[in-house]
């Protein structure tokens, strides 16, 4: 595949990395909203553009890319309000959009076991609930895309939560996701059910950003001659 690669910071070089050694080449590097213009020709040779930009500019480049009919890949997150416009505007333009809080095949087993984990704990009383996740100091949203989507399949699938807070609480209805920036964590993600008698803790830790970059890029190759707006659950056809 021809590969343009929008967001050309850590998540960019990984997945850079992971195409050359794939035999897939790279035709653009786009950092800032002039590179768009200044390699628009380049643009167009892409079979796909594969994102991992920032939450205030992906909307923007979503909408580029339909109106340039690629395909495009993205692993930013903290624009999901904009789905159903985006939704909309794929259908009305033939567009394709891959996006997932999080490419890890094994993130997206998490996720699975996590709701079934949250529909068991649903049935007993006594366990007080909580998820926590820890990322690198770069990471600017807070809570994680993954910390999210952990804390809304808890949410609907447990009769005590009406949602969840970024911070401790007392509230018994809300559950609370703590956030850490430390360091240079991959990503760490835990689901605590705790009670006076036991502990469970569902955890998953990332050694490096390799399995992301694979995620995407089996999500570029998985979105050819498809259109539409499509999900992890669709690539794992769970």
């Amino acid at each position: 595949m021809n590969i343009a690669l929008s967001g050309y910071g850590k998540m960019g070089r990984e997945v850079e990395k992971a195409a050359l050694a794939r035999n897939h080449t790279i035709v653009a590097k786009l950092d800032d909203a002039n590179d768009w213009k200044v390699y628009h020709q380049d643009i167009q040779k892409a079979d796909v553009v594969i994102d991992f930009s920032q939450p205030d500019v992906v909307v923007d480049i979503i909408k580029k890319c339909f109106d340039m009919h690629i395909p495009v890949v993205t692993g930013t997150t903290g624009w999901y309000h904009a789905l159903d416009e985006l939704t909309t505007l794929s259908h009305q333009k033939n567009g394709t959009l891959f996006y997932a809080p999080n490419f890890s095949i094994g993130v997206n087993i998490f996720f699975n076991i996590n709701k079934t984990l949250a529909r068991l704990m649903n049935k007993v009383d006594g366990y007080g609930i909580r998820v926590k996740e820890t990322h690198h100091i770069h990471k600017l949203d807070q809570p994680s895309g993954t910390a999210i989507r952990i804390a809304d399949d808890i949410v609907q699938n447990t009769d005590s939560l009406t949602g969840w807070v970024n911070e401790k609480t007392k509230e018994p209805d809300k559950l609370p996701v703590i956030s850490k920036r430390k360091g240079e964590v991959t990503g760490t993600h835990k689901v605590i059910y705790n009670s006076d008698a036991d502990k469970i803790e569902l955890v998953h830790k990332a050694r490096n950003r390799s399995g992301f970059a694979l995620g995407a890029l089996a999500a570029a190759v998985f979105i050819q001659n498809r259109q539409g707006v499509f999900t992890m659950n669709d690539l794992l056809n769970y």
